[in-house]
């Protein structure tokens, strides 16, 4: 068997870590900025604070170069910006109605969503276990999204929070078009485009902006659970594989519950233990699967 280099798996620990920081740390400052401003903010902050990590990398000088994007790139640039303008919108408008721990367990559906619309529209094969793990978390999904005691009206805020993983499964696989393009420089395309788009819907339906300290707050926010986190991913996935950098980011969404139960002390119900049972079991479905198809074919 391969032998992992602790490096990479420390950069793919580090990336699940930082962006299940996000779920319960948004939930905080929404008090205080409406869910356009929070999803400009930390879009902004992204783009920006990895923008200065591209300037410390040039005047290092390294000699390090990275494929730069191209016109050929623009159409998948567009839809990846346009689905990272729509997607944390809706997960911030989803947050405010329901629990940081359940947003946290749904943001799992992602894995679902990204397997599925790669079958569909670019007809990338998906194994049985695979497809045995899509439907465990969708189950997973829906029981979190009953209301109280298991009722039969829908939660709306997790129906947001799954909206929001759907359009990041779109936009997963525009950006994995992009995959062999320089990440930072995808990173800060993504973090400047979808923030300024976040930030002129945000005026053009006339929210209030928040007080400028808050601001800060999320825009520091969206450079570590954001920009930092995706460029680690990146980085893992050069020095372990995708399958295996999946497998390891797989436990994002249970940080970011535990993090969520230990700051909000959210009600811990069967019909959540249930779904959280379920969640681990697709979430080891999905990524294991791919980390066996990786080894076959080395």
């Amino acid at each position: 068997m391969e032998r992992v280099k602790p490096q990479y798996a420390v950069m793919a620990f580090a990336a699940a870590a930082l962006y299940a920081a996000s779920a319960p740390a948004s939930k905080l400052l929404l008090e205080q900025a409406t869910p356009v401003f929070m999803a400009s903010f930390l879009y902004l902050g992204a783009g920006i604070g990895m923008s200065l990590v591209g300037m410390l990398r040039k005047s290092l000088n390294n000699g390090h170069k990275e494929t730069r994007l191209d016109r050929s790139d623009l159409t998948f640039v567009v839809l990846m910006i346009i689905l990272d303008i729509i997607a944390p919108i809706l997960l911030m408008i989803g947050l405010r109605m329901t629990t940081a721990s359940n947003a946290s367990l749904l943001n799992n559906f992602e894995i679902a969503a990204t397997s599925m619309i790669a079958f569909m529209l670019f007809g990338e094969p998906v194994s049985k276990r695979l497809w045995k793990g899509i439907a465990v978390i969708t189950a997973a999904s829906m029981l979190l999204s009953l209301g109280e005691a298991g009722s039969l009206n829908f939660s709306l805020g997790s129906v947001f929070v799954l909206l929001a993983a759907t359009a990041w499964g779109f936009e997963n696989n525009c950006t994995r078009m992009l995959s062999l393009k320089d990440p930072l420089q995808v990173v800060v395309l993504k973090g400047l485009g979808s923030g300024a788009g976040s930030l002129i819907v945000a005026f053009l339906i006339g929210d209030a902006p928040p007080e400028l300290k808050f601001v800060l707050y999320a825009m520091i926010l969206g450079f570590f659970s954001y920009g930092m986190s995706i460029w680690l991913y990146v980085y893992a996935q050069r020095g372990l594989g995708a399958a295996r950098t999946s497998s390891y980011y797989a436990v994002a969404p249970f940080i970011g519950a535990a993090i969520s139960y230990a700051v909000f002390h959210d009600p811990l119900s069967p019909t959540f233990l249930a779904a959280l049972v379920l969640m681990m079991i697709g979430s080891y479905l999905a990524a294991f699967d791919g980390l066996r198809r990786e080894k076959q074919s080395t």
